[in-house]
């Protein structure tokens, strides 16, 4: 009986010991904030079938994290410009030059990143927390972190909840809601633009290079549970938590990178989620 217990005595010391740890509490603070963000923002990049412009948004945040670190000022800031600048810049581009959106895509995903080498060149220090930036660093995390993550999040959240029809009636059909007199180029670039916040204030946890894949997982698996759009968002929200969280425990204990876990983790329930539904059906 004794020997039954001991394990579990060892597996709660070690998580009492884990979130004692100042650096996996602002990481968790700042996952759980993330989660909520990017689920409903992923319900409606998958609604929209806008799956790669994550893709070509969070590298392009790159180019801003660069900036601020040549001009001395906040990785964030400039990184935010950047994002919000690139997203609309496609989605205009995309639609008035008669090119696609993969193609503006194509051509601002390679455009950003190459700036962000040159400017990575012009700078006269090598600064080690570009690529904190580009592969998620929890160790990273500080209370500025989280502060700046409940503030962006928090007016993403707000944003889509006071437009929240509008965007799913534009998700759904386009054609009617131009016809009906909606907004519909606004409401594309307000969405961009939410988008680009969601990508910014995800780069330290999750980093610019996965942080697209959460863009996208979380409302893929719930679109195969359920087609109700309410469900799909808690679903969505439910895995993004499952998947950070998690994520960020097997991390922790098997010394793994923790962005790469937490994408990992996310695919592996995308995975389990597509053979329910395959079997529902």
């Amino acid at each position: 009986m004794i020997q039954n217990v001991q394990p579990v005595i060892v597996v709660i010391k070690t998580m009492i010991d884990m979130f004692s740890l100042q650096f996996m509490q602002n990481a968790f603070l700042a996952g759980m904030m993330l989660s909520f963000v990017l689920a409903v923002v992923s319900f409606f990049v998958v609604l929209r079938r806008l799956s790669f412009i994550g893709v070509g948004v969070a590298h392009s945040a790159f180019g801003g994290v660069a900036l601020g670190a040549l001009l001395g000022i906040s990785p964030t800031l400039t990184a935010i410009g950047f994002a919000v600048v690139v997203s609309n810049a496609i989605g205009y581009i995309g639609k008035k030059g008669h090119l696609g959106t993969d193609t503006a895509i194509g051509i601002f995903f390679p455009l950003a990143m190459a700036m962000g080498v040159i400017f990575i060149g012009m700078s006269d220090q090598y600064n080690v927390d570009l690529f904190g930036y580009l592969f998620g660093n929890i160790l990273a995390i500080t209370r500025q972190d989280l502060i700046i993550t409940a503030v962006l999040g928090g007016l993403v959240l707000l944003s889509t909840v006071l437009f929240f029809k509008e965007l799913l009636f534009v998700a759904y059909d386009r054609e009617v809601a131009f016809v009906s007199g909606m907004p519909v180029a606004f409401l594309d670039h307000f969405f961009l633009t939410i988008l680009a916040l969601s990508v910014v204030i995800s780069m330290k946890i999750i980093g610019i290079i996965l942080v697209s894949a959460l863009l996208v997982i979380p409302g893929a698996a719930a679109s195969q549970i359920t087609h109700r759009y309410d469900s799909m968002i808690a679903f969505s929200i439910i895995i993004a938590l499952i998947s950070t969280i998690g994520g960020l425990i097997i991390s922790y204990y098997a010394d793994l990178p923790s962005g790469a876990t937490i994408v990992t983790l996310a695919s592996f329930i995308f995975f389990a989620a597509f053979a329910v539904g395959q079997i529902r059906r």
